[in-house]
């Protein structure tokens, strides 16, 4: 019997052993997955920092992802003024009960705003593809250009981008789509729709006007409960004089929409919320003409005053965005260690400095970046999603310094892989699009969704 007993022991401890060494391999499993990320990459060659514009000369306006801007003239405005109309009728013929569509869409998250881009077009709404066939952007340095294929893309099958929407190449006038585009919004748990923006009858190179889509735009925001906040991008001559006339443009024309985004100060106040693209290109002495007190151009204790949010890429420019006036700024891009404001390591003494300095500090996340699509040269820059753990690896590093808002770069910036619109595999020719498997279309909705509730249950506990 003592015998038995003893055996039964030894067998105990042994399968206690064997338990105890398997726990501690899948704990180390995790760990090692938890930390699958470039947290310090690099920009692989000097020529990084050459996608962006004017890092030497602040005054010349250079951008690659919009380059310069010019006038469209045409039928735009019938055609989007009659648009509206059949979205209104539409969205009033369609439009479920408020109750049902909260049972059915988890709840607005009003700290979390995610970029979002109107700028697509296919014939049957705009008469041609808009942005889907978006060229082949060369190199500057023409002997790497010469390295690389010229043209543009030929949609459908074949369309600037390194992914492919569920959806097609929609247009962005489509109602169907914008109403799928919200209900997808709604159900990650965003709150803020930061839409990109260019004053009326002005677009980037590749697109046309979109101003008269806002109306549409709102209206589908309301009816899930979204808000709607605007990107002002670089157009051409933007200073203080135009900003102001566009800031009231804005106000006037869409203030008084409930979708209208303001946010709430900690002094109580209610203000629009606006966040400025490559504000770097502007020297701050103008941007003090209309953000300071005393400026010349002043928007301040006016009816149209307002949050103005600066794009901050190097260092340097937090003094200058503290310097010109703004309240607060962002960082954007989804490329971990592409920039000083991208790389996830610097968030917290940015935070500290804008904490110090009565600023917002807005981080940006993103799901990963792939442009190649477009600019076939800059593979060096893109980031691997890893299967949506370089967006958990973003959001916890954004939750790591407490932001008061995170902003989502983006839903669906297509060009630069960045979106987290519901994505399909496809195959077709000599092209193979990238997907979201082994997850389903909606992986990267899901896991917003699943971040923003937990962003909600942190911030209790940072007010408490």
């Amino acid at each position: 019997w003592i015998l038995n007993y003893d055996i039964m022991a030894r067998f105990r401890r042994r399968t206690c052993i064997i338990l105890l060494l398997f726990i501690l391999f899948i704990c180390s499993i995790m760990m090692a997955l938890k930390t699958l990320r470039p947290d310090r990459a690099g920009f692989g060659d000097p020529f990084g920092l050459g996608l962006l514009p004017e890092l030497q000369q602040r005054t010349v306006l250079l951008d690659n992802k919009q380059n310069s801007l010019n006038r469209v003239q045409g039928d735009t405005v019938t055609r989007v003024s009659n648009l509206h109309s059949i979205a209104v009728n539409t969205m009033k013929a369609s439009m479920p009960p408020v109750n049902k569509l909260e049972e059915e869409l988890s709840s607005p998250n009003y700290n979390f705003h995610i970029f979002y881009y109107s700028w697509f077009g296919n014939p049957q709404f705009d008469g041609k593809y808009i942005h889907w066939n978006h060229p082949l952007l060369p190199h500057w340095d023409p002997k790497i250009a010469n390295n690389y294929p010229k043209g543009r893309h030929n949609p459908p099958e074949d369309i600037g981008a390194n992914f492919y929407p569920e959806l097609g190449s929609y247009s962005s006038k489509d109602p169907s789509v914008i109403e799928a585009h919200m209900k997808q919004m709604r159900s990650a748990s965003t709150g803020v729709i930061v839409l990109s923006w260019y004053p009326p009858g002005m677009a980037d190179e590749n697109g046309e006007p979109t101003d008269d889509l806002v109306p549409v735009i709102l209206d589908y925001a309301h009816k899930y409960i979204l808000k709607v906040t605007f990107h002002i991008e670089p157009y051409k001559d933007r200073d203080d004089r135009s900003m102001y006339h566009n800031v009231k443009y804005i106000i006037d024309k869409y203030g008084g929409h409930p979708a209208f985004y303001r946010h709430k100060t900690s002094t109580g106040r209610f203000l629009p919320m606006f966040y400025v693209y490559d504000s770097y290109v502007t020297i701050p002495e103008i941007w003090a003409n209309l953000l300071t007190v005393s400026g010349s151009q002043t928007i301040r204790n006016t009816p149209y005053d307002a949050l103005f949010i600066a794009l901050l890429v190097e260092e340097r420019h937090k003094h200058d965005i503290h310097r010109s006036g703004f309240d607060g700024m962002y960082t954007y891009f989804a490329t971990n260690g592409f920039s000083y404001g991208s790389s996830h390591h610097n968030w917290a003494s940015l935070k500290a400095f804008c904490d110090s300095n009565n600023l917002m500090f807005i981080p940006s996340v993103g799901p990963g970046y792939i442009d190649t699509s477009i600019r076939p040269w800059n593979n060096h820059n893109t980031r691997n999603r890893v299967n949506g753990k370089y967006y958990e690896t973003a959001f916890s590093a954004a939750l790591l310094v407490r932001p008061e808002i995170i902003s989502i770069t983006s839903f669906n910036e297509w060009h630069e892989g960045t979106q987290i619109e519901k994505a399909v595999p496809k195959r077709t020719g000599q092209v193979v699009y990238l997907d979201y498997k082994p997850h389903k279309p909606n992986v990267y909705l899901e896991l917003t969704q699943k971040w923003s509730e937990k962003y909600r249950k942190e911030q209790e506990q940072w007010l408490m």
